[in-house]
């Protein structure tokens, strides 16, 4: 698990100061993606492998002045790419692998987690703690700005049936974690499964 964490932090590491420029046009589905959460204002809600903080914004605007939105990475360039680009604002920015956080259990109400999935060393593990700092009727969102197949393709690969985010082995992790699935949406521009934590 040690070089798997190594493997993230050095191939995000390499990859910080430029991320933001490689996609410039997520926006809109990272909004939608945030909207699926239906927070509320004072809400406290985590973005998991917050990366460069592109979703910060969207949450805080999501949770008012009265929320709390913390980014939590593994990466800290990412972080630092984070702060220069002005995302690391109100809120708190934590070093911290989302397999072991550094909060209270049910102290969240949710948990947005762009592109997290694909990175989890341990998935059941690493959803089931997620899972413990959020409130029974949280929620969780499983978001990427492109869908299983255009991802494939983006990265050279066969969709398979294997891959975490298909739909039947996503079903069964999430409910071995601690979670019921609500809607799950796989489409080119956008993946999105919603969760909400069980009693």
């Amino acid at each position: 698990m040690a070089d798997d964490r190594a493997h993230i932090q050095e191939f995000f590491g390499a990859r910080a100061a430029h991320w933001d420029t490689r996609f410039p046009h997520d926006g809109p589905a990272f909004a939608d993606g945030v909207a699926a959460l239906g927070l509320l204002p004072g809400n406290a809600v985590l973005d998991a492998g917050c990366g460069t903080g592109r979703a910060l914004h969207l949450l805080r605007e999501a949770v008012g002045p009265d929320g709390t939105v913390i980014g939590v990475d593994l990466t800290p360039q990412m972080l630092a790419a984070a702060n220069d680009a002005g995302r690391g604002g109100p809120g708190t920015l934590l070093l911290a692998d989302v397999a072991r956080l550094p909060l209270r259990a049910e102290s969240l109400d949710a948990v947005f987690a762009a592109g997290l999935i694909g990175h989890l060393s341990r998935p059941e593990a690493d959803l089931r703690e997620l899972a413990r700092v959020v409130r029974p009727g949280g929620r969780l969102a499983l978001f990427h700005p492109l869908g299983r197949a255009a991802l494939a393709a983006r990265q050279g690969r066969e969709l398979s049936d294997d891959d975490l985010r298909a739909e039947p082995r996503l079903t069964r992790l999430l409910t071995a974690s601690g979670w019921r699935l609500l809607s799950y949406v796989d489409e080119e521009e956008r993946f999105l499964a919603l969760a909400v934590r069980r009693d």
